[in-house]
Parts: structure tokens; sequence; C-alpha cells
């Protein structure tokens, strides 16, 4: 299947030169995915509601200056290519090109959409992401809007005193209070109703009650509420209490799902591809998989590489942060680490990759070496 019929040629649609006040009226009025950049009718890139977390950046701020790259289609392009090169770009829109003209957008949506009915074959406990980053009912929207850019995710479970879910706070919640507080001050006054917003509990901003799916649930079932309710993530909890937080589904743990491969090399999910300098996409997979045939009893069903760019820099090379998440048939095994340059960066992770996956078969092998002891202990 390719996206000839899934892409539109609807879109929203604004020039770089414009205020960031007009982008920030368009999310409100229309609730895009995204918007089209272009400069002098030639398309720039795209802007979502992940720049407009950044609170320091005025209305009269030109548009330009937010600008993200977002992976150019071509409108016959496959539907899994599409779903990967989105996860990888980071996006949840983006450009297709016919003929080398910019002739609409594919949206995640529309994707997930075209694709609902083939998902009842999974269940949320496939794909859903383990371990999820949760804020407190009295921590400040000043610390959701940090974890958000820090993780690079989009929304925080909020739980009470006592660890059990109480409410969501999302990217769009804070985008909301910025336009909604913004109508009502004037230019003067915005940046004290930045400082309030940042000092508010989140329990003022957030969703509650919260939809939750468990993880016997089908994928379909998840994401048709999504889509029904324009979510772009649930919290997933155990099937027994609805109140504790097993986890997050997001549209982009499914259509990374959609781009998985039945191909003989590992399955490597790169986020923030464009980060990548002295390595390719074929060196990151070989040197993941050295790692995983260490450990011959691992079987990885999905390598995700996160790479994340600081403003810090050494003789014009940036600071990177690389993340590397293995899923297997063991459980998770993840590493981190960070250097100037990309190589730098990723040699590390894969590092402490590598010492995690070692340590995990330590520590299996302790257990099946206790496990023996004991049943040689009963027979005596």
């Amino acid at each position: 299947m390719d996206i000839s019929d899934i892409a539109t040629n609807d879109y929203a649609e604004v020039e770089a030169e414009e205020r960031l006040g007009k982008v920030r009226s368009i999310f409100e009025e229309e609730n895009p995915k995204g918007i089209i950049v272009t400069e002098a009718g030639q398309y720039e890139g795209v802007i979502t509601q992940r720049q407009l977390i950044q609170s320091h950046i005025e209305d009269d701020t030109k548009v330009a200056a937010l600008v993200a790259d977002a992976p150019k289609i071509s409108r016959t392009e496959d539907v899994r290519e599409t779903a990967r090169m989105l996860v990888e770009g980071g996006t949840k829109i983006a450009p297709v090109f016919e003929a080398d003209n910019l002739w609409g957008v594919v949206t995640e949506d529309a994707i997930l959409e075209a694709v609902l009915e083939n998902l009842d074959a999974l269940t949320v406990g496939d794909i859903f992401t383990e371990n999820v980053v949760t804020v407190a009912e009295d921590d400040t929207m000043g610390k959701v809007i940090n974890l958000l850019r820090e993780h690079g995710i989009s929304r925080l479970p909020v739980v009470d005193d006592s660890g059990f879910l109480t409410g969501i706070v999302t990217r769009h919640d804070i985008v909301d209070f910025v336009v909604r507080d913004n109508q009502k001050t004037t230019r003067g006054d915005r940046r004290g109703e930045i400082e309030r917003l940042l000092d508010l509990p989140v329990y003022d901003e957030m969703s509650s009650p919260v939809e939750t799916v468990t993880v016997e649930d089908s994928v379909k079932d998840a994401v048709g509420e999504m889509l029904d309710n324009d979510y772009s993530g649930v919290v997933v909890t155990p099937a027994d209490d609805d109140r504790v937080v097993g986890g997050i589904l997001t549209k982009t743990d499914v259509l990374r799902a959609l781009s998985y491969t039945e191909e003989e090399h590992l399955d490597v999910q790169i986020t923030n591809i464009e980060l990548l300098d002295a390595l390719s996409r074929q060196e990151v997979q070989e040197r993941i998989e050295q790692v995983a045939a260490k450990y011959g009893e691992m079987n990885v069903h999905h390598a995700h590489v996160r790479l994340h760019k600081h403003k810090e820099k050494l003789r014009g090379t940036p600071l990177i942060q690389a993340q590397i998440r293995l899923r297997t048939n063991k459980g998770q095994v993840a590493g981190s680490g960070e250097g100037y340059g990309a190589d730098n960066a990723f040699h590390v992770a894969l590092d402490k990759l590598e010492r995690n996956v070692l340590e995990l078969k330590g520590i299996e092998h302790d257990e099946e070496y206790e496990g023996q002891l004991l049943r040689k202990l009963n027979e005596l």
C-alpha cells in the first residue's frame, strides 16, 4: 500500500516571515498536527506544537526561527516506509512531493486510520512503552516543560502521594494555556503570564479522569480510542488495576510497530537521523547487532536509537546525547551517553548498552545457578 490515497492537499501553511502569533492562532482555531512553512512559495520545513513550548519565544518572533526539518515524502511512497520516516524525523506531519513539487501533507493520523483494521493482531502489551516518566500533582508546570524537553515526550501521567494515577498533562495543555492567556493580556504582560504558568501546580492544568487501556487490549481498539478523541497517547495500566501506571502507548509507538521488518538484519529506528555525521544507518545497525550477538539467548525484536543535540559546542561540533533501547525477549535493555558529535555519543551509549547486556546475562546466570542449587537441595 502506498500513500497516494492517504496524503491530502488540505493543510495549513504560513510564510517564514510571518509572526509566531499567527501560528499560535492557527493551532488554537484549527488544531492541526503541524503547519507547513514556505518562503517565497518554496517549502522550508514544518512547525509543530513541540516548538511552541519554548516559553521564551515572543509572538513577534518570525516563524523562520522555529522551523523544523521533516522528511520529504513521495506521493507514491510505501506506507511502512512513510511510518518509519515520520518516527525517525520525530514529526507527526511531513510534506508530500509529486514531481519535485509540494503537493500536500501526510499525517500520522491518516496512516493509522488507513491501517486500523489490520491492528487487531497486536495487543497493547506487544508495543507499549514501559518505565515512563511521571509527575506529582504538586509539581510545577515549569518542571513539566523541562521534563517534556529533556525526554522528548509529549505527555506525563500525574500521580498522587500514593503513586496512583490521577491525571495527565500534555504538550497540548501547555500550548493551549499560552495561547489562551496571551489573548487576554497585552504584549507587555505576556512575560508575567508565562512566569505564572511555570509556577502553577500540575493539578491546576492536568486533565482528569484519564483515558486508559490495559496491556491485554488490542492495538486496534486503543488506536480507535485515540483517533476518536484526538489523543496522541493513552496511559497503559494492568488489567486488574486502572490506578497503576504501567506505561504509555502513543501513536508513535504504533507507527514504529508498523515499520517493523521481517528482514534478516535487526530492525533499527533512528530518531533525529539527520544528526548522524560520520555514521551511516548500516554502521549503527551492525554495531548494535554485534552487541546483541554477545548474548546468544537474547532475541532482539527492535532497536531504537534517539539522538538529541544540545546547544553546547566544542570547536563547532555540537554536544550530542545518544540513547539506545533494545526490546528483547528478555525485556528492555538500554544505554545512553554524550559526546561531541553523533559518532562519539553513539560509542559511549553503545559501551553502556553492552555493559548492561552483559550485566543482564550475569544476573540470569546467577538466577539459573541458584535455581539449580535449590532443586538439588530439595532432592536431598
